[in-house]
């Protein structure tokens, strides 16, 4: 079987849960930026949680079936239409051969997730399916769906009419607040400018992609005055190269908060203040550009907490499911 792309949307690509264990060559982990609607849309077509789908960003594709499956479409609220007739987000359905999957205006969030019985079976690279477009690396010949690809689907049967109950569909309010876990580099910071950093109120900048997020609105931040160490140059927000975690905060010039995301480089040379709790980093992906955003300081006890709260989410979703 295989999925027809009529027409690809703004941005759609193949992504699985990613690649962990090539950060230190520089490779990121990529995979779905919402890693729980990716799993929850896996679960409701009877998929391994880590099979590939597709993520399509603001705007969805047209996509026909050469053979029957099992489709569901989580993450974003966009219209789901099959043939034209409305279906419901966060369940299961059943899709003919011959079927036209298409979308309508995104109304919230940014990014869907579409799970076919079987998955996606595009070659895997370094253990992945996930698309990496600047290293060229899994997806669909190492690229974003483009029309006139057939995507293989491997073989799968799931139920139609499962759904995930509305109280487990996370999703950003408004401001939506992200969990900051303040990292190596904080004591770069004056005191009041990283209280600051938390007081003030944030807004996503148009450059938000897989890469990164950027936020404007707040205040600049000021720095602790020091000597420049050897090669860190002369801007306070500039360090001797260093490693970035995922979903580290980096500050360039002092202005503009960048959050790392699932395609982030893994290293150099800004500084970062700490970085969004790994439970929160879903929420970064349903950001639109201009969105409200607060943040808010954590310690180490509380991110491992919302990382057991976002757990027994998942298990709720297992257990509505299966």
């Amino acid at each position: 079987m295989s999925l027809k792309i009529k027409n690809p949307g703004l941005s759609t690509s193949i992504q699985d849960l990613g690649r962990p264990g090539y950060f230190h060559l520089g490779i990121p982990v990529g995979g779905a930026m919402d890693r729980l609607a990716m799993r929850a849309a896996n679960m409701l077509v009877g998929n391994p949680e880590d099979a590939a789908g597709l993520e399509a960003v603001f705007m969805g594709p047209e996509i026909e079936f050469t053979a029957p499956a099992t489709v569901a479409v989580t993450g974003a609220t966009m219209p789901i239409l099959l043939d034209g007739e409305e279906q419901e987000p966060w369940t299961s359905f059943a899709v003919k051969a011959g079927q036209t999957l298409s979308f309508g205006f995104l109304k919230d969030g940014a990014r869907i997730y579409i799970a076919v019985s079987g998955g996606i079976s595009t070659p895997p690279a370094l253990g992945s399916r996930s698309t990496y477009p600047i290293g060229a690396l899994g997806g669909y010949e190492g690229r974003a769906i483009a029309a006139g690809d057939d995507i293989p689907v491997g073989q799968g049967a799931g139920a139609a009419g499962k759904s995930v109950p509305e109280n487990l569909r996370r999703g950003p309010g408004s401001p939506t607040t992200l969990r900051v876990l303040p990292g190596l580099y904080w004591h770069r910071l004056t005191e009041a400018s990283g209280q600051n950093f938390f007081d003030d109120d944030w807004a996503v900048a148009p450059e938000a992609d897989r890469m990164g997020y950027r936020f404007k609105g707040g205040r600049p931040l000021e720095f602790v005055d020091r000597e420049p160490p050897f090669g860190a140059g002369s801007d306070p927000s500039n360090i001797v190269d260093g490693c970035y975690s995922y979903g580290s905060i980096q500050v360039p010039g002092g202005t503009e908060p960048i959050v790392l995301h699932r395609d982030a480089v893994s290293g150099g040379g800004y500084f970062t203040l700490g970085a969004i709790i790994s439970a929160d980093m879903d929420l970064i992906g349903q950001l639109q550009p201009h969105m409200p955003v607060k943040f808010q300081k954590v310690d180490m006890d509380g991110a491992l907490a919302a990382r057991k709260d976002r757990k027994a989410v998942l298990g709720a979703i297992r257990e509505a499911l299966s």
